[in-house]
């Protein structure tokens, strides 16, 4: 990683941060509450230094399945909704329990397909977003699955963390999931998987590097996170993998250090 990218994210006003089912619980589909803190502390640190903070975060239909007492992520769409529906209640009212303790202010935003689409929608979104981090608030994000079949269509939320990237145009996109990194062949499988640190273009090549899923209650895999690495070089966006598993890589990243992928199609 060169020195400019280094301090082009170091030197990131705007940075969006996208959570994936798989990190935020456990594989019995309970959340996992002390990485929650631990993600919460991070961002809160971030906001406290005068960045803009958003945050895109997977989990309700999952959180909603187990609440349900549901034993694998439903398939049917009704029962995705329904699980939504009583998710996103239950990870609002955790996450703004975390962020108080550390005097945050936040905010929930629920997107369609339809809010990223040219006129009235997209324009009236992104005035919401831009009056909440003017005035210190951390939006929290998610599909509105309770309505529409955005995550259904668009495989999890790393796609929809690129689109809100872009709308913003944030300076940085962070995907915390549960590899540390793009590599070349899966390194759960191949012990002699090689990460891969810099990606100047998401050619075929690299999409070919994409895995599977994670776990019983996710939907997304390496592939989804390549598609939005995708999106994100269309819109002159940094973007970077890290290790879900420890929130405080997001410093380090920022720091300088050379951890997880960075996807750096800025000409």
């Amino acid at each position: 990683m060169d020195r400019d990218i280094k301090e082009r994210i170091k030197n990131a006003k705007r940075i969006v941060i996208k959570v994936g089912t798989s990190t935020l619980t456990y594989t019995n589909g309970n959340l996992n509450l002390s990485l929650l803190n631990k993600l919460v502390w991070g961002l809160s640190d971030l906001r406290n230094q005068g960045r803009d903070v958003v945050l895109v975060t997977s989990g309700a239909i999952g959180v909603g399945s187990k609440k349900l007492n549901f034993k694998t992520r439903p398939k049917e769409t009704r029962e995705k909704q329904a699980a939504a529906a009583v998710g996103q209640a239950e990870l609002m009212h955790i996450y703004q329990n975390f962020f108080s303790e550390y005097s945050q202010k936040t905010a929930q935003i629920l997107l369609t397909k339809d809010d990223f689409k040219e006129g009235e929608r997209k324009t009236n979104t992104n005035n919401t977003f831009e009056t909440l981090l003017e005035y210190g608030v951390i939006p929290i994000v998610n599909a509105n699955d309770t309505i529409s079949t955005f995550e259904i269509e668009f495989s999890d939320n790393d796609r929809l963390s690129a689109s809100v990237a872009s709308l913003l145009k944030a300076d940085l996109l962070i995907i915390l999931t549960d590899i540390d990194a793009l590599y070349d062949s899966n390194p759960k499988t191949n012990p002699n998987a090689q990460r891969i640190a810099y990606v100047e273009k998401v050619t075929d090549e690299i999409m070919e590097m994409g895995g599977e899923k994670g776990s019983e209650f996710s939907v997304g895999g390496m592939e989804t996170k390549l598609l939005a690495a995708r999106e994100c070089c269309d819109n002159e966006v940094v973007m970077a993998i890290l290790d879900g598993s420890n929130p405080l890589l997001i410093e380090r990243l920022i720091s300088g250090e050379d951890v997880g992928t960075i996807f750096d199609c800025i000409a």
